[in-house]
């Protein structure tokens, strides 16, 4: 059972190419599995909108029940959420999701694809999403997905019909798919796509309704199923030794950053599928009427007939013997016609040859990164493990021109080793998220690259070919080059073999507030990618602003050393806002770039190359007080932000407060999403709100509805009632509801004009109802709906305020957003008389 999530993954490791991951070592349980899979020649797509939003139940029935080749097209990387476990949002969060998906698709044995479409954040209707995204796209998108994966069954997770009843991406994902099912086999479409594809007609499609579409679990029993599927997706996998809701359950539970991590699940499970167009299967059998067997391809049945015997006869005790029989249907394959069977089922059965003869097959750099122009080392360990003959004929390492050939014969559990080196070619690309190399827009990710639109990640650089002859015949294995290394508290790890820039820079600090005119040290850090590296750093800024020195020279004598320089900074007297960007020469080379590493011990290591920038915003702005306590929920950067306009920001454990211990702040903010995700505060309500009656301020961001237990049920001194209730559009007029409150006049005046320039949205899980004991300050609505009045409301408790805001400061400060900095500082200022504000800070 232990091997069991690489099991899934063995045939969709090229496919997907999820080269970081370790090898595959499966059991002869597992590969008696994987031939099952081998001999079903049918495929389903699952289409939704997110990472997360999957049916992993489904996906796994798909997979491991049915073994049909199974994929997840997910519209969007999922770069507008949350992240519950780190730092990263918008595109690195996307990039992050997109590995959760792949550890997802290696546990319930899925493959993954995208369509550029970018999740630029929540959206109510579909019209507006399908603008935004612009339809055409990312519609040519589905219909190149549906070309490529050829499926003979689709599943959505939504339902096309119901516009306006969820999330605008949701809906959008099911119209989409539904016109691409009409589409993708007329060759007048997107004709453009076929030169590297064909037309293909999947022959159903269906929606995997639920209860929930139907209100209650008693009113779905009383529906009509005459039109739908029922599978019992909670099957046992005696060969796996798990139930498929308990590889569901683990699949499910790979999406950490948006706290998906769950218990597993057995027992029997139904799941419906409702037919939309296509014949009505007479079972339930979602492939019925579709020839799955090796017959659907031309010179097939010849492969099948042996294959179908290996899979009846399978030897468990040794299923290398069954090798011969393996190479000669390898043989056979080799001669379809079919481009797409052949393709797909080669690379099946290779894996499958290799797990039988118990093939290890490795080449791994010496160092984790390397750049071009440089010298590169890859180490090559071979073993065959069984009393099979096989001969190492070559190894070719694919990108750089480099062969070995050794023409070896590798004897039965004798390890041979090899070293390659080779000059890293100067064109050779460098490793980052290939959606994210140009500028795209905001609904749509920008890829030139027809054959690379879909894939999950970066096709690897490097690639070593094992061309070994078995049982006589020669057959080539693709390995990907990894760095292959050990930590004393992990063990052996795998990380991708990196191409990066010789040098890199970044200021840590994205977004630089200047409140005055006062010269500011911007301190810019710069990392080598190999080792004796030198030039000059500049820093290119806006017109109004001085930059001193015009120049600073580094040198850096070790790869991966990072040192910082220092450049003072001077702002206009007036108000401005642009960027500074680093420049930096290295012999005749410009290099621009930051190094952004995304480092979990759930997914791959990744390198994404970014602008090297920040934000400089100059800006008039007042605050009152000095020292805050900050208490973290999901993770966000408003503490770092209000360091910018002064305040000296503590981040406190909720754990260790105890009465009295606030008392010394001038205001406790509390994190977004913290009641969801701090179990403590459960415990320290009292203490809070006793500071707060004491005098002090308590400021409370956005919690999500519902999803915290019974003694968060209220979660301010008076009656408070949180809903989903948002506003998504950023531009949306905002009116002033209090204009004498002291938070839109003390000590900064606030119009609608600082509501100008907000990103994603105004705001989230605004309250629905609340005591009189509030005062709502600000209200707004999306175009077509009903006025929000609870992005920020304010009472009096005792000596102190409360405030709960709904309003998106967590992504708005991090961005410079002048109005939420000036807004959120008189948050902080309230009770606060201009006589006691000696820390008043104005430009």
């Amino acid at each position: 059972m232990k091997h069991f999530w690489v099991l899934l993954s063995l045939t969709i490791l090229l496919v997907t190419n999820s080269f970081a991951q370790k090898p595959d070592k499966p059991t002869s349980a597992e590969l008696f599995h994987e031939i099952q899979k081998l001999n079903f020649l049918g495929t389903a797509l699952y289409v939704a909108a997110h990472p997360d939003d999957e049916n992993t139940s489904l996906i796994s029935y798909m997979a491991n029940h049915e073994k049909a080749r199974t994929v997840y097209l997910s519209m969007t990387r999922g770069d507008g959420g949350q992240n519950l476990i780190g730092p990263e949002l918008r595109e690195l969060l996307g990039v992050l999701r997109t590995h959760e998906l792949l550890a997802a698709r290696h546990m319930d044995g899925g493959e993954q694809r995208f369509t550029r479409a970018n999740d630029f954040g929540f959206s109510k209707h579909p019209k507006e999403t399908l603008k935004i995204w612009d339809k055409d796209k990312v519609l040519a998108d589905v219909v190149w997905t549906i070309r490529q994966i050829k499926p003979d069954v689709i599943i959505n997770r939504f339902d096309h019909r119901t516009p306006g009843s969820t999330h605008g991406h949701h809906t959008s994902s099911a119209i989409l798919s539904m016109e691409a099912f009409d589409l993708a086999n007329d060759p007048n479409v997107y004709s453009e796509q076929l030169e590297q594809t064909t037309p293909w007609q999947p022959k159903r499609i269906f929606y995997n309704t639920s209860w929930w579409q139907y209100g209650s679990q008693e009113a779905f029993e009383k529906v009509d199923k005459s039109g739908m599927v029922s599978l019992d997706v909670g099957t046992y996998y005696p060969e796996l030794g798990l139930s498929n809701n308990e590889i569901a359950s683990m699949a499910r539970s790979q999406h950490l950053c948006q706290g998906f991590g769950r218990l597993t699940d057995r027992g029997s499970d139904m799941e419906y599928i409702e037919l939309l167009k296509g014949d009505m299967p007479k079972s339930n059998d979602v492939f019925e009427g579709i020839n799955t067997t090796w017959s659907r391809v031309k010179g097939g049945e010849a492969i099948g007939d042996i294959l179908y015997k290996v899979e009846a006869n399978f030897d468990f005790q040794n299923p290398s013997k069954h090798i011969p029989e393996l190479v000669r249907a390898y043989q056979l394959l080799q001669k379809v016609e079919d481009k797409h069977w052949r393709t797909l089922k080669s690379e099946e059965l290779k894996n499958i040859i290799s797990a039988a003869a118990g093939l290890y097959l490795e080449a791994s750099s010496a160092s984790a990164s390397t750049t071009p122009g440089s010298k590169a080392t890859i180490n090559i360990e071979t073993i065959n493990r069984s009393s099979q003959n096989v001969t190492l004929k070559d190894i070719q390492i694919v990108g750089a021109g480099a062969k070995l050939t050794p023409n070896k014969v590798l004897g039965d559990n004798q390890k041979e080793n090899f070293e390659v080196n080779f000059t890293v070619p100067a064109n050779t690309p460098y490793t980052s998220p290939y959606w994210l190399n140009e500028p795209g827009t905001l609904g749509t990710y920008t890829v030139n690259n027809q054959s690379l639109i879909g894939k999950p990640e970066t096709p690897s650089a490097f690639k070593a070919i094992f061309s070994l002859e078995i049982d006589g015949v020669e057959i080539p294995f693709e390995k990907s080059v990894v760095h292959r290394y050990s930590k004393p508290d992990r063990g052996e790890l795998y990380e991708p073999f990196a191409i990066l820039p010789e040098v890199t820079s970044k200021i840590d600090e994205k977004v630089l507030i200047f409140a005055n005119s006062d010269t500011k040290s911007v301190q810019v850090k710069i990392r080598a990618g190999k080792n004796d590296v030198s030039g000059i750093v500049e820093l290119d800024h806006p017109m109004g602003w001085k930059v001193s020195p015009n120049s600073i020279p580094f040198s850096i004598a070790q790869k991966g050393e990072e040192i910082p320089v220092i450049f003072e900074v001077t702002p206009p007297s007036n108000e401005s806002e642009g960027k500074i960007e680093p420049k930096v020469s290295v012999g005749s080379k410009i290099y621009a770039d930051e190094l952004v590493e995304i480092d979990y011990n759930h997914i791959p290591k990744q390198s994404i190359l970014l602008p090297s920038e920040a934000k400089v915003v100059r800006m008039d702005i007042r605050k009152s007080g000095e020292h805050i306590a900050y208490i973290m929920g999901a993770g966000d950067n408003v503490p770092e932000s209000l360091e910018q306009i002064g305040y000296q920001v503590h981040v406190v454990d909720p754990n260790d407060i105890q009465n009295g211990d606030l008392d010394k702040y001038d205001a406790v903010v509390v994190g977004i999403r913290a009641y969801n995700v701090v179990d403590a505060l459960k415990f320290k309500q009292p203490v809070l709100f006793d500071y707060v009656k004491n005098g002090g301020t308590m400021i409370v961001q956005y919690n999500t509805a519902g999803r915290w237990a019974s003694q968060f049920e209220n979660i301010a001194p008076y009656e408070v009632t949180l809903s989903r209730d948002r506003v998504t559009d950023e531009n949306a007029e905002v009116k002033i509801l209090a204009p004498n409150n002291s938070l839109v006049n003390f000590p900064n005046t606030i119009t609608e004009k600082d509501f100008d320039g907000w990103v994603q949205e105004r705001g989230l899980y605004y309250p629905s109802q609340w005591s009189s004991e509030f005062t709502p300050i600000l209200s707004m609505q999306d175009e077509g709906e009903t006025e929000k009045q609870g992005s920020l409301i304010v009472a009096p408790y005792g000596e102190g305020h409360y405030i709960y805001t709904g309003l998106s400061f967590f992504r708005e400060l991090p961005v410079g957003v002048s109005g939420a900095y000036k807004l959120f500082a008189n948050m902080l200022s309230i009770g606060k008389d201009e006589v006691k504000s000696d820390n008043n800070v104005k430009g």
